[in-house]
């Protein structure tokens, strides 16, 4: 089948980014991985390439092109070669929409041209230890000062991804009680400057997988944040939140189309290469079969993925498109790469091959952005169940 999702200019940006990450990342990527962080110098590489600045407009430093296709590329690229950006994916897939939202024109001044340039990566802090995924039930307050001039924020986030590198954080914090009868009321969002006293980074968490891609938990003792880093309105934080989630659902789908994609691609060169009693395991009938089945389901996954990134382009992904494309196409990855490693046999388990990796990568997908189950409740309200 013919894929028509991608123009000659998506094709050209595709060729540049493989050749950034066969030159930049793959040399070093098993260093990152023993740092368990990417450097940060690599995302001033990456301001300098201008992958940060596709969907801002020209005249704070980007591109202007109100599309996600450059950022799918990316996914294709990244997973196809077996390694990540670091932390890099929440900068523009969770902070930039939040900016271009809610930011003033001032505030737009201030932060997109840093954005751009990587001189200030972003990052979300949302969940806070022991409330998972009840925002509603954040404990972290922002309190304004006497003068107006600023909030006192206080409190702990965790789960942070891109916290250690971070100069930038969106939080969500309590500026007002909530209401009897409305229990996200009172929540705000600030741009808080990670160099404010007060700020600190706790632990870098130790994942099973995105062994590149640093999540902390952060720590909030009154620090001062000016009036002026308040996004949106005061106390409609958690309406806010809700704004972005279509666009972050099909990210994270189209991330595991991608990575079920590149397992095949794995797989199918091991098992051409790979000989048991005389014979290459791709002779074998079971392998073909296998392979088969993995890319008949790849090749589902990769037109519900690109049929979500055309409804996000027009504007019109709904939540439920998006938690069906999220569901589907990460439980396909789950299988994919899951019989993929199989095939790869005792070397599957080991982490010098880009399958174990990949296995260990893919196992959040079900999990972040809303869960498999969530998904589900999602869609069966849309089906008025």
């Amino acid at each position: 089948m013919r894929r028509t999702v991608f123009n000659e200019d998506h094709e050209a940006f595709r060729e540049t980014i493989r050749a950034f990450i066969e030159a930049e990342v793959v040399p070093v990527h098993d260093e990152w991985l023993a740092a368990g962080q990417a450097p940060r110098d690599f995302y001033y590489k990456l301001g300098d390439l201008g992958v940060f600045g596709i969907r801002v407009p020209e005249e704070f430093g980007g591109a202007g092109i109100d599309s996600h296709k450059f950022e799918a590329v990316m996914y294709e690229e990244t997973a196809r070669a077996g390694v990540t950006f670091g932390g890099s994916g929440v900068h523009v897939l969770l902070g930039l929409p939040y900016i271009q939202m809610l930011a003033t024109d001032e505030q737009k001044k201030r932060f997109l041209p840093k954005f751009v340039s990587g001189e200030e990566m972003w990052a979300l802090a949302m969940t806070e230890p022991g409330t998972g995924s009840d925002l509603a039930g954040m404990k972290s307050t922002a309190k304004l000062s006497d003068d107006g001039t600023h909030y006192v924020l206080n409190g702990a986030k965790t789960f942070i991804t891109g916290g250690v590198h971070a100069d930038r954080v969106i939080v969500c914090a309590r500026t007002a009680a909530p209401r009897e009868d409305d229990r996200r009321f009172g929540i705000s969002l600030f741009a808080v400057d990670a160099k404010s006293a007060g700020y600190s980074v706790g632990r870098k968490l130790d994942k099973l997988g995105l062994k590149v891609s640093d999540t902390a938990e952060l720590a909030f003792v009154d620090v001062k944040v000016p009036v002026e880093d308040l996004l949106g309105e005061e106390n409609k934080g958690f309406s806010y939140l809700g704004l972005n989630l279509a666009s972050e659902r099909w990210g994270i789908a189209f991330g595991a189309y991608a990575q079920a994609k590149a397992a095949v691609r794995f797989a199918k060169e091991y098992v051409q290469e790979r000989t048991i009693f005389g014979k290459t395991v791709a002779s074998f009938q079971n392998t073909k079969f296998e392979l088969a089945a993995c890319q008949a389901e790849v090749d589902a996954a990769e037109a519900v993925a690109d049929r979500a990134l055309e409804a996000l382009d027009a504007g019109e992904l709904t939540p439920a498109e998006a938690a069906s494309a999220k569901l589907f196409c990460t439980e396909v990855a789950h299988r994919v790469i899951d019989r993929c490693l199989q095939l790869h046999g005792g070397y599957g388990f080991m982490n010098e091959y880009p399958i174990a990796r990949l296995y260990a990568d893919n196992r959040v997908n079900r999990i972040y952005g809303g869960t498999s189950e969530v998904m589900k409740s999602i869609i069966a309200k849309s089906m008025g169940l």
